[in-house]
């Protein structure tokens, strides 16, 4: 076990890579101005600002209004010389729940495909900021931290989990992909961790995103408002004085499940398809009847087979490419999957999930052995010819 930790932390460490309010509304109530400000908070004290993401009956999910907000408050705290760093937070029970998908899917319905652009179009584009801030950012990751969520925070210097995290990437549960720079995020963890979450979508614990290196330090969640006071005390713009802050309160955590299951995982999702990740786990699941194998296998089996090879193949490129070029990428893949050819994956799969909570998505195609080459190549292309690409500042604020 302890061999297992200590492969892990220097994995991170040698490779440097971890450096870096209800649901939309479409009824005809009147949304005012100051309604949606209140989506996302802002706390001053010291040289520190905090924001907090404000909608906790949504667990927090982003909305457009969101993006907007947080890219005009960063920008300002980073142009501003008194501000030495910067922290986010959510609301209740949630760090952040990820997008805000139930009102892409009636986006979708009701034919609104510039307002689902413009959706994603300013995530990512704050999710570029953030990798690129120029000042210390600290995540307290207290609660739920899923998609969007993670990608509002992982770009970040440091990321606080605790006992009330949980982290997951589950998109190809809902006919979709690991976006919000997943592709980037989970291409980097150790061995072929970043291929089962983004394949799988099943969670892990804040101990294990320690364990791994999403998270940079972990605490107890009943000492995270002392920690924040400690934070907001500070008078620095040096990371390091704030890392120092950050260990003093940081705990050991319990080592994680998959570590006895490195070798079987590595032994499992390494292989070139998805086809032929599935045979390797149902070999192993027949040889050693581990609980692990066939809780993989039954997931795997119950999520859209065009999701799941279109995951596998952005995962992989994103071993290869920058942040900003994974985001380039999945702008094209999420317009693919929303409003191009592809959508009807994804509004049966929220219809499923989250409308009618029926569990039972009808996807197009039903098999792997039906998913084509060119289907995978297409969901990876603009929509059209004449579709603008993600613009992001790259010759302004160098991507990681």
């Amino acid at each position: 076990m302890h061999n297992a930790n200590g492969f892990l932390t220097r994995i991170v460490r040698d490779k440097q890579l971890w450096r870096f309010g209800y649901r939309r509304s479409f009824c005809s109530l009147k949304v005012t101005p100051d309604d949606l400000d209140n989506q996302v908070l802002f706390e001053g004290s010291g040289c520190s600002r905090t924001a907090i993401l404000n909608r906790p009956p949504a667990l927090n999910a982003l909305t457009t209004h969101m993006g907007v907000r947080l890219h005009k408050l960063y920008k300002n705290w980073e142009e501003d010389p008194n501000i030495g760093f910067v922290m986010m937070k959510g609301s209740g029970r949630a760090f952040c729940a990820g997008g805000d998908i139930v009102s892409i899917y009636h986006l979708r319905k009701r034919g609104s495909p510039d307002a689902i652009r413009e959706f994603f179009w300013t995530l990512y584009n704050f999710i570029y900021f953030l990798g690129t801030y120029l000042k210390p950012h600290v995540a307290i990751l207290n609660g739920v931290t899923m998609g969007g969520g993670a990608g509002v925070s992982i770009p970040g210097t440091f990321r606080v989990a605790t006992d009330r995290t949980i982290f997951a990437t589950p998109e190809t549960v809902i006919g979709f992909h690991p976006d919000a720079g997943a592709s980037f995020n989970l291409s980097h963890l150790p061995g072929r961790l970043g291929e089962y979450l983004g394949l799988t979508g099943l969670k892990i614990s804040g101990a294990e995103m320690l364990a791994c290196g999403l998270a940079t330090h972990y605490i107890s969640s009943t000492e995270v408002p002392i920690l924040e006071q400690q934070l907001k005390k500070l008078l620095t713009d040096d990371p390091s004085v704030v890392e120092a802050t950050l260990e003093k309160s940081s705990k050991s955590a319990l080592f994680p499940f998959f570590f006895g299951r490195i070798e079987l995982l590595e032994k499992c999702f390494c292989h070139d398809t998805v086809e032929e990740i599935i045979d390797s786990l149902e070999v192993e699941a027949g040889r050693t009847k581990d609980i692990w194998c066939t809780t993989t296998l039954r997931r795997l089996k119950e999520t859209s087979p065009l999701s799941l090879k279109v995951a596998l193949r952005s995962v992989r490129e994103g071993r290869f490419q920058t942040l900003d070029q994974c985001l380039i990428r999945e702008y094209r893949m999420s317009l693919q999957g929303t409003v191009g050819n592809f959508s009807g994956n994804f509004c049966e799969g929220v219809r499923a999930r989250l409308i009618d909570k029926d569990e039972a998505p009808k996807w197009d195609p039903p098999t792997l052995e039906k998913v084509t080459e060119d289907m995978v190549d297409n969901y990876f292309s603009p929509l059209t010819p004449a579709e603008p690409d993600l613009d992001l500042p790259v010759k302004l604020r160098e991507s990681i």
